[in-house]
C-alpha cells in the first residue's frame, strides 16, 4: 500500500494536481489557503486585494515581535474596504474550486489554521473525504484525523474580522483526538507538542505544538503521526517511543508529497 500526504499547499494547484501520481490514496493535512504569500508578496488573497507593497509591510511587521503593530496595519488594511468580509469569502472560494478539483481520488483530507472549514462540505463527495475528529480505513490501516491550529492562550476574537483562522483550544482538540479512538496513524495540521518539531528555524521562534497529540503518541503508540504547520522545523522527524513523527510540508515549495509504504 502507498499513501502520499501533502501539507501546507497554500494554493499550489499544479503540484497538487501530480501529488496523487502513483499513490492508493492521497492525505492533504490542509492549509489549503495561499491567504499571504512570503515569497511573492504580489500573490495569495492579500496580494490579490491590497497589492505587493502592503503585503510587503505587513510580512516585515509579521516577522517580529511587534504583535500588536502587526494586527493595527492589517486592521487598518481591512477597515479600507465596504465589505471585507465578502471580498476574503470570494477569494477564498476561488482558490477552494481550484484546489479541490486537482484533488486525485481518493483524497482524506483535513482543513489547516488558515482555512474555512465551514465552507469545505460543499466541496467534499466525488472521491475526496473530508475528516475532522474521525477515523478511516484506508488500506488495513486507521487513520485518525484532527484539522486546525490552536487558539492561543486570552485571544479575544473581533466580530468584525473579514477573516478567521481555524482556530480550537487544546480542550476542543484533545476531545478530536478522543473521538477517533486508537489509530495506526495520526494526521494532524499541527505538530505534536515537541521542541524540534515546532521552532522554525526561519522564523526564529517556536510554533504551537499540541499537548493532547503528544500525549496520545506516548499512550497509543500509532505507527507514525504525519503533520505539517511548521514550514522550516528545527528537524522534520523525530521518533517518539515506538511513533514516527514526520513533518510532510512545506508542500508549497516543495511540491513533493511524503510517501508511506506498508
Amino acid at each position: 500500500m502507498r499513501v502520499h500526504v501533502v501539507s501546507d499547499v497554500h494554493g499550489n494547484a499544479e503540484a497538487l494536481a501530480r501529488a496523487g501520481d502513483g499513490a492508493d490514496a492521497l492525505v492533504v493535512l490542509g492549509d489549503l489557503i495561499d491567504f499571504v504569500d512570503y515569497h511573492d508578496h504580489s500573490k495569495g488573497i492579500l496580494g490579490r486585494v491590497f497589492g505587493p507593497e502592503k503585503v510587503g509591510i505587513f510580512a516585515e511587521l509579521r516577522r517580529g515581535t511587534r504583535r500588536a503593530d502587526t494586527a493595527s496595519f492589517i486592521r487598518s488594511l481591512w477597515d479600507g474596504l465596504a465589505n471585507a468580509r465578502s471580498v476574503v469569502e470570494e477569494a477564498v472560494l476561488e482558490q477552494y474550486h481550484a484546489l479541490f478539483a486537482a484533488m486525485s481520488a481518493p483524497t482524506y483530507a483535513t482543513p489547516g489554521n488558515v482555512d474555512s472549514p465551514h465552507l469545505w462540505p460543499q466541496f467534499a463527495g466525488d472521491g475526496v473525504h473530508v475528516l475532522d475528529g474521525e477515523a478511516t480505513e484506508i488500506g488495513g490501516l486507521k487513520f485518525g484525523f484532527a484539522g486546525g491550529g490552536l487558539m492561543l492562550p486570552g485571544l479575544v476574537r473581533n466580530p468584525n474580522a473579514p477573516w478567521f483562522p481555524y482556530l480550537r483550544t487544546e480542550e476542543d482538540m484533545a476531545a478530536a483526538l478522543d473521538r477517533m479512538g486508537q489509530v495506526d496513524v495520526l494526521c494532524t495540521h499541527i505538530p505534536p507538542m515537541v521542541a524540534e518539531l515546532t521552532y522554525d528555524v526561519v522564523a526564529r521562534r517556536p510554533e504551537w505544538g499540541s499537548r493532547s497529540a503528544l500525549d496520545k503518541i506516548v499512550r497509543e503508540r500509532p505507527r507514525w503521526s504525519v503533520f505539517g504547520h511548521v514550514h522550516q522545523p528545527l528537524a522534520r522527524r523525530v521518533r517518539v517511543g515506538y511513533t514516527e513523527c514526520v513533518n510532510v510540508g512545506h508542500f508549497q515549495r516543495s511540491g513533493k508529497p511524503h510517501v508511506l509504504n506498508w
